[in-house]
């Protein structure tokens, strides 16, 4: 059976794996039906439009009175919104736990901005996932480009 809400979610490419540096030197391109679109640079002179991003990072902060996280990644740090509202995210919001987030870009700067869609857990293997995660992001990187 078909949905309405359907429509929109085609419109929307997959997420990017991104880094939260590449996040903050990301330049506005438009708004279209997915939301913001941004330019963000993947090196070589080359750069993808994005909206919706994977990221990974560790909790520093969770502000659940203002249904937003503050994470880490090696690049620096970004806030993610909405987590109040993400089915089975509870576990992920305590300080020190390695978190994947999937979703929407708010802003990039001065700090980026994600509107959670999802979040998991990564923490039981949080060594393999950080060791992973920027070989994940420039792999899929190349391949988009």
């Amino acid at each position: 059976m078909f949905r309405a809400d359907q429509t929109l979610e085609a419109k929307r490419p997959p997420p990017i794996k991104v880094l939260s540096g590449q996040l903050r030197s990301a330049e506005h391109r438009g708004t279209t039906d997915g939301g913001d679109t941004y330019d963000v640079r993947i090196g070589g002179g080359r750069s993808l439009l994005v909206s919706l991003v994977w990221m990974q990072g560790t909790v520093l902060e969770a502000q659940l009175d203002r249904n937003t996280v503050l994470l880490m990644d090696e690049t620096g740090t970004f806030a993610v919104q909405g987590v109040n509202n993400i089915p089975k995210g509870k576990p992920c919001l305590s300080e020190g736990k390695y978190v994947m987030v999937m979703g929407v870009i708010q802003t990039v700067s001065p700090e980026p901005v994600v509107r959670a869609v999802k979040m998991a857990d990564l923490s039981e293997h949080a060594a393999l996932h950080r060791r992973m995660w920027k070989l994940e992001v420039e792999d899929l990187q190349q391949v988009m480009a």
